[in-house]
C-alpha cells in the first residue's frame, strides 16, 4: 500500500538531493505550501513533485512503504522543529599505481607509468635524486621531461596525467629513462589541478627506487628522513656497526654508496598505493519534535538528514537550563546502545533510494531538550561548528545554539564567548546556579558519584566561577576585586578552570628553536632567562623533548625514562624547572607519544625491539606500518615513517604511557605537554593520558593542509578548522590545538593584502579561535615553520601584525623564542595590555572592519586594533581610546 507522507513547514526546507548525482543531473523539483492562514481543518504540510502539472496542484512523494511516523493532523501537533546545516568531510578511496618496466624491443630503455583512478585533473609534481646526493630533488634530464610539462624552478617538474581513453576516469603519465642513467630514485607527489591539494605517500613524498632491493629502499627512506639532522644519522650509523660487531647474525648498515650505486642495474619496481581525497560537503538535518497520538505523557522525535552511508545519532537528553547529558529512561528505538550510562548511541535507517537517513522515538514530556553529534565512522564525528547539536523541547522558542550565544546575558552551555556587560544576564547565571544546585541534589542519595558526574559538575562549576568573577570584576560597585581569585601565577593552591586548559589567563612562550640542542647546555642558558620571561609576561614556557633520542633535537625517542639528551641531563632539567616555577611560569614538556626509535633488531632483522625501561617488542608497533613489521591492531591515524608507530589501542602501551607521563609530572615537575604528530593517533587515547597525567595545560600539534584552489587559499576554511575540532573534541576537550587555520590564512593575508578573509560568513574569526576559542593556541611561528628549517616561514616583516592580532585576540597566544628577543620591546607592550585589561581565552571579539587593506575589531569593549595598512580609528564616544601599541601597519587602543 502506498502511502503519502505530509510534513510540518519549518525554517527552511532543504531539498534532498541524491548525492551520488551532480546538481546538474538533479530532477527537478517543485514546493507548493499551505496557505499561509489555514482554516482549522486544513493541514500544515506541503507537497512535493518532480514536474508541474497541468493542474493546480503537485505530485506528492509516493513512497512503497509505511511511513514511520503519521501526518500531522493538525498544526498544533508540532513542538519544535530545528534544521541544521551539516558541514562535513566526504572520502573517496582511490589508488595511484607506480610501475618500472623495462621497454619492449629495448634492452637499455625503461619506462616509469604513474596513474590514478580517482576522478579529476591530476598533476605529477616531481623531481630526482642523483646516486651522488640521494636525499635531494633535482631537475630531469631534458630527454627524460613528457610532452606538456613545466618546469618550476630549479628542483622539480609538472606534468599533467592524461585519461587513458575517453569516459575513463583513470589517468596517467609516462616517463622514459636511459638505463645508463647516473640518478637513483624519482621522487614524486600528486597535485589535483582544480582544488590546489597535494596528495603524499602518509606524509611523505612518494619514491621509486631506481636501484637497489626493497630493503636497500627501506635503508635510504630512513637516512632521507633524518638528512636534516646529520649528527644523528651519525649516531645511527654507529649504533649499527656496535650491533654488528656484537652480533655475528646481519644487520642492515647506513652507509653511503654513491661509490657504487650507479653501477648497479635498474630493478624493475610495480607498487599500489592508497589515497584519499577529502572534499568539503555540505548536507542538512531536520529534527522535528510532534506531539504522540498513543501516548500523552510522549513526544515524538523525528530525525531526517541527507547524509548518506551509515549514520549513527549519539545523543541524550537534557532536564533542566544547564544542558547536562543524561540518558533517558528506556524503551529506546532499535538499533540502540548505551553507552557508559552517559549517552545512546542509534543507528538511523537509510531512507529508499539511498537518499539518506531517518529515525523516530519517543520521549517524555519531562524531558527539556535533545542534545546530540553524529558519528559517520570509528573516527569521524559531526557536530554542530564545534557544539553540540541542540533541540529544545517544551517552552523554548528556539534551539539555535548561535542566537542563543549571540544574546547578551546568556551563558553558553559549550566555551564559546559571553558577553562582558553584568546587568543583562546576571539573572541567567543565578538560575544556572540554581539549576546545578538541583542537579547535584538529584545525586545526593547515591553512596558514591561517578567519575562521569564528577566531570559534569566540575565543569559546570567552572563556568559558573568564571562568569560569576567576570560580573563581579565588572560591578561599578567593587573598587577592590578580590585579587586572590584573579591571580593566575604563583600558589599552588590557585583556581584552576579546567584540567589540561588553565585558567583561561595564559601566554605561552616556546623556549627553543632548532638549534638549541647544538650548545649542549641549554636548560643552563634558558633557565639564565627565566627572570626575564616572567617579567615579559610569559604564564608558561614550553620546553623541547627532554628524552634521549636518535635525532639530537629530541623527535625521535628511543628509552622514554632517559632523560639525557642534547639540551642537558636529568638534574639540569630539573633545576630549569624549578627556576620557572620560582618566578611563577608554568612548565610544559614536548612529549613525543605517536612513534619510538627501536635499539636492536629483531630476529629477522627488522628494527622493533626497543630497550630501556619499556622494552617493547612489534607487538607495541601499529600493523600497517611497512617498515617494521609490526604485529599491533591498524593505525588509529597517520603513519610517521621514520619510526616505528605506536600502537596505542594495547592495553600494556597505554598503562606504560600513563605511567611515564606520571612519572615526568612528579620526578621533573611538569605542568603540562606538549603533544608532537597528534594525528598519529586517535584522540581518544589522549583523553585517557590526560586524565591520568592531570596537566594544567595541554596543547596538541594536529598539522593539517588548508584548502586551495588552484594555488589560491581558499575564502572558507570551515572543513580544514572542523578537522582540528574533531580532534579536541576526541580529547573530550581535555587538551587544545593549535590554531593552524589562523596562521596559514594570516599568511595568505599578509603576502596579498587580503584582510576581509580575517572575517568568515557570520563575521567572526576564521580559525579555529572563531568556533572554540577556549582550545585554541594561535601563533605565527614555531621550530618547525620558522628558525633554521623554515617550512612554512612567516611573511618576513609581518610578524608584528601578526602577534597584534593573536595578543589582542582570544584563544592563547603563544610566541616564538626567536621572536621573543627579535622584537622584544613591542611584544612586551602588546603582552602588557593583554593582562593590563585582562583579554582572555574566551574574550569576545566585535569585528569592525575586515576589507582588503585593513581589519579592526573590538575586543571585550575594552581594546581596539587594526592591522594594515588601510585607515581605522575608534569612534569617539563615551569610551577614551588611547593609543597602547603601535609598529608598522599596526595599532592598538585601550579604553580608559
Amino acid at each position: 500500500m502506498s502511502i503519502v507522507r505530509w510534513k510540518p513547514l519549518i525554517h527552511q526546507l532543504p531539498l534532498v538531493r541524491n548525492p551520488s548525482l551532480s546538481l546538474r543531473e538533479q530532477p527537478k523539483r517543485y514546493i507548493r505550501c499551505c496557505p499561509k492562514n489555514p482554516s482549522p481543518s486544513s493541514s500544515a504540510g506541503f507537497v512535493l513533485g518532480s514536474k508541474p502539472d497541468s493542474g493546480r496542484n503537485l505530485r506528492p512523494i509516493v513512497e512503497a512503504k509505511a511511513a514511520q511516523s503519521p501526518p500531522l493532523s493538525q498544526e498544533t501537533d508540532l513542538i519544535s522543529s530545528e534544521q541544521f546545516t551539516v558541514n562535513r568531510i566526504k572520502k573517496t578511496y582511490g589508488k595511484v599505481s607506480v610501475k618500472l618496466e623495462r621497454r619492449c624491443g629495448y634492452e637499455a630503455r625503461w619506462m616509469l607509468e604513474v596513474s590514478c583512478d580517482l576522478v579529476g585533473k591530476w598533476i605529477l609534481h616531481w623531481g630526482v635524486s642523483y646516486c651522488d646526493n640521494q636525499a635531494e630533488w633535482d631537475q630531469p634530464p631534458p630527454e627524460m621531461i613528457p610532452p606538456g610539462s613545466t618546469v618550476i624552478k630549479d628542483y622539480a617538474i609538472e606534468s599533467p596525467l592524461n585519461a587513458r581513453s575517453e569516459g575513463q576516469s583513470e589517468s596517467a603519465v609516462q616517463i622514459e629513462i636511459d638505463g645508463d642513467t647516473p640518478i637513483g630514485a624519482i621522487n614524486f607527489v600528486l597535485k589535483e589541478e582544480e582544488t590546489g591539494r597535494w596528495y603524499h605517500n602518509k606524509g611523505r613524498d612518494f619514491r621509486v627506487p631506481l636501484r637497489g632491493s626493497s630493503e636497500d629502499e627501506i635503508t635510504l627512506s630512513m637516512k632521507q628522513s633524518v638528512s636534516i639532522w646529520p649528527e644523528a644519522f651519525d649516531q645511527i650509523s654507529n649504533m649499527l656497526r656496535k650491533h654488528e660487531e656484537s652480533d655475528p647474525a646481519p644487520a642492515p648498515i647506513l652507509e653511503d654508496n654513491s661509490d657504487t650505486s650507479s653501477k648497479k642495474p635498474i630493478i624493475a619496481f610495480h607498487e599500489d598505493y592508497t589515497v584519499i581525497k577529502e572534499e568539503p560537503v555540505q548536507n542538512s538535518m531536520t529534527v522535528t519534535v510532534r506531539k504522540s497520538d498513543k501516548s500523552s505523557d510522549k513526544n515524538i522525535v523525528d530525525v531526517d538528514t541527507d547524509i548518506p552511508g551509515h549514520v549513527v545519532l549519539h545523543w541524550g537528553v537534557y532536564m533542566n537550563e544547564s544542558k547536562n547529558w543524561h540518558v533517558p529512561p528506556p524503551p529506546y528505538p532499535p538499533a540502540t546502545k548505551v553507552l557508559r550510562k552517559s549517552a545512546l548511541q542509534t543507528l538511523l535507517e537509510k531512507k529508499s533510494l539511498g537518499l539518506g537517513n531517518r529515525g523516530s522515538f519517543a520521549l517524555n514530556k519531562e524531558v527539556k531538550g535533545l542534545v546530540f553529534v553524529l558519528k559517520l565512522d570509528e573516527y569521524t564525528w559531526v557536530n554542530n561548528m564545534g557544539k553540540d547539536f541542540v533541540v529544545p523541547i517544551e517552552n523554548s522558542t528556539s534551539g539555535n545554539e548561535e542566537k542563543i550565544e549571540e544574546k547578551p546575558g546568556t551563558v553558553s552551555s559549550t566555551d564559546k564567548s559571553v558577553d562582558t556587560n553584568a546587568a543583562p544576564y546576571t539573572e541567567n547565571l543565578i538560575s544556572g546556579i540554581r539549576n546545578l544546585v538541583d542537579d547535584i541534589s538529584s545525586h545526593k542519595n547515591k553512596a558514591q558519584k561517578t567519575n562521569e558526574e564528577q566531570d559534569n559538575i566540575l565543569h559546570e562549576i567552572e563556568k559558573l566561577v568564571v562568569e560569576a568573577y567576570r560580573i563581579f570584576k565588572n560591578s561599578s560597585v567593587v573598587e577592590k576585586p578580590d585579587k586572590s581569585v584573579d591571580d593566575t601565577s604563583k600558589t599552588p593552591t590557585q583556581l584552576v578552570v579546567s584540567s589540561g586548559t588553565g585558567n583561561g589567563h595564559e601566554i605561552l612562550c616556546q623556549g627553543f628553536n632548532w638549534e638549541s640542542h647544538k650548545s649542549g647546555r641549554w636548560y643552563h642558558e634558558l633557565g639564565e632567562k627565566a627572570k626575564l620571561l616572567a617579567e615579559l609576561g610569559f604564564s608558561i614556557v614550553w620546553l623541547p623533548p627532554p628524552t634521549e633520542s636518535v635525532s639530537p633535537e629530541g623527535y625521535m625517542p628511543t628509552d622514554l625514562y632517559n632523560l639525557n639528551s642534547k639540551y642537558g641531563n636529568i638534574e639540569e632539567l630539573k633545576d630549569i624547572v624549578h627556576k620557572f616555577r620560582e618566578v611563577g611560569i608554568k612548565v610544559l614538556g614536548d612529549v613525543v607519544l605517536n612513534h619510538r626509535c627501536a635499539t636492536s633488531c629483531s630476529e629477522n632483522g627488522i628494527w622493533n625491539i626497543f630497550g630501556g625501561r619499556l622494552n617493547w617488542d612489534a607487538r607495541a608497533i601499529v600493523a600497517d606500518d611497512p617498515h617494521f613489521q609490526g604485529k599491533g591492531n591498524k593505525s588509529s591515524g597517520d603513519n610517521f615513517h621514520a619510526a616505528p608507530n605506536i600502537d596505542h589501542s594495547q592495553e600494556f602501551v597505554r598503562t606504560d604511557i600513563k605511567e611515564w607521563l606520571c612519572y615526568l609530572r612528579k620526578e621533573v615537575g611538569y605542568d603540562g605537554w606538549r603533544l608532537d604528530f597528534v594525528r598519529g593517533f586517535w584522540g581518544g587515547y589522549v583523553k585517557d593520558y590526560l586524565e591520568a597525567s592531570q596537566p594544567y595545560f595541554a596543547v596538541g600539534e594536529y598539522w593539517d593542509s588548508l584548502s586551495y584552489t588552484y594555488g589560491e587559499m581558499d575564502y572558507n576554511q570551515n572543513a580544514h578548522r572542523q578537522r582540528i575540532i574533531d580532534w579536541i573534541n576526541a580529547t573530550n576537550g581535555t587538551a587544545g590545538a593549535f590554531d593552524v587555520t589562523t596562521k596559514g590564512i594570516l599568511h595568505s593575508v599578509l603576502e596579498r593584502c587580503e584582510y576581509w578573509r580575517l572575517s568568515d560568513e557570520k563575521a567572526k574569526p576564521p580559525g579555529v579561535l572563531g568556533w572554540w576559542p577556549s582550545r585554541a593556541v594561535t601563533f605565527i611561528e614555531n621550530h618547525d615553520t620558522g628558525s633554521t628549517q623554515g617550512h612554512w616561514r612567516f611573511p618576513a616583516g609581518k610578524e608584528m601584525q601578526g602577534y597584534a592580532y593573536i595578543l589582542t585576540h582570544p584563544g592563547t597566544p603563544s610566541v616564538f623564542f626567536d621572536h621573543v628577543f627579535c622584537f622584544q620591546e613591542e611584544i612586551r607592550r602588546l603582552i602588557s595590555l593583554r593582562l593590563r585589561k585582562k583579554i582572555h581565552c574566551r574574550s569576545t571579539v566585535k569585528i569592525l572592519k575586515a576589507e582588503k587593506d585593513v581589519y579592526a575589531a573590538e575586543i571585550d569593549g575594552k581594546v581596539a586594533m587594526k592591522i594594515g595598512p588601510g585607515f581605522y580609528e575608534p569612534e569617539r564616544g563615551p569610551k577614551n581610546w588611547t593609543v597602547a601599541a603601535e609598529g608598522a601597519d599596526y595599532k592598538v587602543w585601550e579604553a580608559s
